[in-house]
């Protein structure tokens, strides 16, 4: 019996993760063979925000025949505070030869004002654009599971790096120098 509901839970396994490929379109990172070319990200609009290095407007994700680089961030995120001068750092060494930005998906003019982030990126010394993500359309497309996260795109719109969790300036800008070489 206890063989029986060993293969039965097995199956089951087998059975929920292959519906899970099926229904995300995506193979997990241990089927890759590492040779697939990444497809482009389909671009997103959002809204800049009005703060220090940043301009009121809209930016699009990503733009054309530009590499990019987006740091995901939260007003309520701590990691994302001691992340801030990494972040500057890099923006600093990197200059322009790449969209360099950092995206909250809080609820701006909902639960979260405008003055509250303006505020935040103030007090954490940001001064690069800066933009929201109200609906995560940018978020899901680009995988983010967790914050701060850091994504750099080449300049075909495809992810060559992305990893979540504190990164030093050196990490930063290797990742960035991955999407500008690719």
């Amino acid at each position: 019996m206890k063989r029986r509901n060993l293969l039965a839970g097995l199956a089951s396994v087998g059975a929920i993760g292959g519906a899970g490929l099926i229904a995300t379109g995506t193979v997990p990172d241990t089927f890759s063979t590492g040779n697939e070319t990444p497809e482009p990200v389909e671009s997103t609009t959002l809204d800049t925000i009005e703060a220090p290095g940043s301009r009121d407007g809209e930016v699009t994700i990503p733009p054309d025949n530009q590499a990019t680089f987006v740091d995901f961030f939260g007003t309520w995120c701590a990691p994302c505070v001691e992340q801030m001068p990494a972040l500057g750092e890099a923006e600093d060494r990197i200059g322009d030869e790449v969209l360099f930005l950092s995206v909250t998906t809080e609820d701006i003019g909902g639960s979260v004002s405008e003055e509250t982030v303006v505020e935040w990126w103030r007090e954490n010394d940001g001064d690069w654009l800066v933009a929201a993500d109200v609906t995560a359309e940018l978020a899901a497309k680009l995988n983010v599971g967790a914050y701060p996260t850091a994504v750099a795109l080449d300049a075909t719109g495809r992810i060559q790096w992305s990893e979540s969790g504190i990164h030093t300036a050196d990490e930063i800008v290797a990742g960035i120098e991955t999407a500008l070489n690719a």
